[in-house]
């Protein structure tokens, strides 16, 4: 299967468990890796028939820029669950880095890797 990717896509978020990164916003970056079929549009040069990053992109930024999560695990989760419920995506790798977040290092993150249908049930997002 082929590979669609977006790579560090910047967002600015509430994110953290600290008081003080309640009252900011910081940016988040994420590197997604979307496995899909692209026989179909190299065939036709048809953006429809395309994953479109640009659709998944705007996706996510409208959804990260609203949340408020504490864990960035629990971002990347939502992340990963909205790219497989809403786009034609039969897997997805996500990495989510948090830029400045320990000192010494460029960032921190998380790296999951999702399937349809191999998901738990959402909890209940908060925003």
């Amino acid at each position: 299967m082929d590979i669609v990717f977006i790579e560090d896509l910047r967002i600015e978020t509430v994110i953290g468990i600290y008081d003080w990164e309640r009252r900011i916003r910081q940016v988040v970056a994420l590197d997604i890796e979307m496995r899909f079929d692209n026989t179909r549009p190299a065939a036709t040069d048809r953006i429809e028939d395309t994953l479109d990053y640009k659709a998944v992109s705007k996706r996510l930024i409208a959804f990260v820029e609203s949340s408020e999560f504490q864990l960035v695990e629990t971002l990347a989760e939502r992340c990963a669950t909205i790219i497989l419920d809403e786009f034609e995506v039969s897997h997805v790798r996500l990495r989510l880095a948090k830029p400045g977040a320990v000192r010494g290092s460029r960032s921190v993150g998380v790296q999951i890797e999702r399937q349809r249908g191999g998901l738990q049930p959402a909890i209940q997002e908060r925003q």
